[in-house]
């Protein structure tokens, strides 16, 4: 019986592996906060406990901000497969690689690749558009909920009362704001908290189809996708069609 010979390719550097794992974590400690602080009436949370798990959920997000704010970087200045030229569906040559994968796929010879294959790629923009608009909409919130960086200043000195330190305004309290500047910014809040919780829904949406994505790819290819993300190596059967990219 012919034995199939593997091959060994470095793919993932330490700083994508990383930003993975920080990432999932960051974004699973999201899940779980604002899970409780949206169904906070149903779970009987107020006060200082609402105050509190909407702090742990602002700390756990500037976690997620920073670490997704070093991968874009990274995308322009990381080694080949972190480059965002490798990781985004676009070039003249994507739809053809995408009906050509999807064929392999049908003729259950599938198409190894050292990067993200085809559907990948999608997956891999449709996650980053719902991670940066969650990022950027979370932040503004931690300034109209908390009064946190890096609005919270501009938020607070907005609906202090006049001869009010907008320094001592107290999360949670709304005896000590100005009602009609209050009004006002729970006005400008409102479409972005509405923005928050439907990308929370459609990243959940997305998650799921990620996980589910690796899976199938992992059963059908062999490639080791899973293995790669903690070690950086990917063990494939076949040559990856994507080897000349990275010159190997």
């Amino acid at each position: 019986m012919q034995q199939t010979q593997l091959t060994r390719y470095h793919v993932w550097d330490r700083s994508v592996r990383w930003f993975h794992w920080i990432n999932v974590l960051s974004v699973l400690a999201l899940f779980g906060t604002g899970l409780v602080i949206f169904n906070g009436k149903t779970l009987g949370l107020a006060g200082d406990a609402k105050i509190l798990m909407k702090e742990l959920h602002v700390w756990a997000g500037y976690l997620f901000a920073t670490n997704l704010a070093w991968r874009i970087v990274q995308g322009f200045r990381g080694s080949h497969f972190a480059r965002w030229r490798t990781l985004l569906p676009f070039g003249s040559g994507y739809l053809t690689e995408l009906r050509a994968y999807l064929g392999s796929l049908r003729s259950r010879e599938p198409r190894h690749y050292l990067g993200h294959n085809p559907l990948g790629k999608l997956m891999v923009i449709l996650l980053f558009l719902l991670l940066i608009t969650q990022a950027v909409t979370g932040l503004l919130l931690a300034g109209t909920d908390l009064y946190y960086p890096p609005l919270g200043g501009w938020i607070a000195e907005w609906v202090a009362p006049a001869g009010i330190d907008p320094a001592s305004l107290v999360p949670g309290d709304k005896s000590m704001v100005d009602a009609a500047a209050w009004s006002e910014m729970r006005d400008l809040r409102e479409p972005f908290i509405i923005t928050h919780v439907w990308v929370f829904y459609s990243l959940l949406v997305a998650v799921v189809l990620h996980v589910a994505g690796v899976v199938i790819a992992e059963l059908r290819e062999r490639s080791g996708l899973v293995s790669a993300m903690i070690a950086g190596d990917k063990v494939l059967a076949r040559r990856p069609v994507d080897m000349s990219e990275q010159g190997q």
